[in-house]
């Protein structure tokens, strides 16, 4: 059984609401862990008046139980790249077109067609393990594009400061993406002056550089790429869906994502606006998993929506898709 609302159309915020609460009761009834969470804290589809009613599964039940919304063959197992000796994420994915429609519609609502764009991948420490979500979301983005220029560069800096001089002199539109650390060393040996290409950073330095704090980040690549703004995607490998920065690390949803704050100290507890707390996320394409996560990051999310990462709860492991120290 699956849900088959149609969740990529959202228009209004009454829409989505809606949609979430249906997905709350089916993921009820068709997630044996969540149930068994919801059960333990005396909360059922009868008792769920608003959203932020919706109880959220802490993200490390994906490091030791199968967080599964219904009975269908398991199509790909996604993985968390975690630090040296920690536990690892577990995402299984019953459907992979779910996550295709996802990632492919979140770029187009932000950025337009793919297919404008020569899509570039800066990401060794993803293409050096298995399961990467990140990876194959781009290798998806690299494909739809259909650019003979996109692909993937692990550390051959020459090939990357080759084709983007060329795609620079030919003024394509380009999406540069990479993980910190191998931004900032391509940076180092290969300073640019860019003006057709945006650069995207998501986030970790992978234990190969010092941690930094997001403006220090930004304003090296900033200066590096001689660019005005670093964009930024947020996501992680228990969802399905990405928010995105153009600048400031300001992050906006696409209309099936929300993020919440709650309580530091009483988790249950929904914040207001501009209220630093931890982010809970509610992913409308995770229907075949759990769609309401409660993460260990740190924010604030603002009247509009948006919202910002400012950090991460204390003895949490750094890890995952933008997920900066502080």
């Amino acid at each position: 059984m699956k849900f088959t609302r149609d969740v990529f159309n959202i228009s209004s915020e009454e829409e989505f609401n809606t949609i979430a609460m249906e997905l709350f009761a089916f993921q009820f009834e068709n997630n044996p862990v969540y149930r068994s969470f919801c059960d333990l804290l005396y909360k059922h589809p009868g008792d769920i008046n608003t959203i932020e009613e919706i109880p959220f599964l802490p993200i490390s039940f994906f490091k030791s139980k199968q967080i599964l919304s219904g009975t269908d063959q398991v199509e790909k197992t996604f993985t968390s790249s975690g630090t040296t000796g920690s536990v690892t994420s577990k995402h299984e994915v019953l459907d992979l077109e779910l996550y295709h429609k996802s990632y492919t519609s979140g770029f187009q609502h932000f950025y337009g067609g793919i297919q404008d764009y020569a899509i570039l991948g800066l990401l060794p420490s993803y293409l050096e393990r298995e399961g990467s979500s990140l990876i194959y979301m781009v290798e998806g983005l690299i494909k739809t594009s259909k650019h003979p220029q996109s692909g993937f560069y692990l550390y051959n800096h020459e090939d990357l400061d080759l084709t983007l001089k060329e795609l620079e002199s030919n003024q394509t539109p380009t999406l540069l993406i990479g993980v910190s650390f191998a931004l900032l060393n391509f940076i180092e040996k290969y300073p640019q002056k860019l003006q057709h290409t945006i650069v995207m950073e998501t986030g970790g330095m992978k234990g190969r550089r010092k941690e930094l704090i997001r403006e220090d980040l930004h304003q090296l690549l900033q200066k590096g790429f001689g660019v005005e703004a670093i964009h930024s995607e947020y996501g992680m490998t228990e969802l399905l869906s990405q928010a995105y920065s153009k600048g400031q690390g300001i992050f906006k949803c696409p209309p099936w994502m929300k993020v919440l704050t709650r309580e530091t100290e009483d988790p249950f507890h929904i914040l207001g606006t501009n209220k630093t707390g931890g982010l809970n996320i509610i992913d409308l394409a995770n229907s075949n998993s759990c769609s309401f996560i409660a993460t260990q990051d740190l924010g604030r999310v603002e009247a509009n929506g948006d919202f910002q990462v400012i950090g991460r709860f204390d003895h949490s492991d750094i890890r995952g898709c933008n997920l900066m120290a502080l």
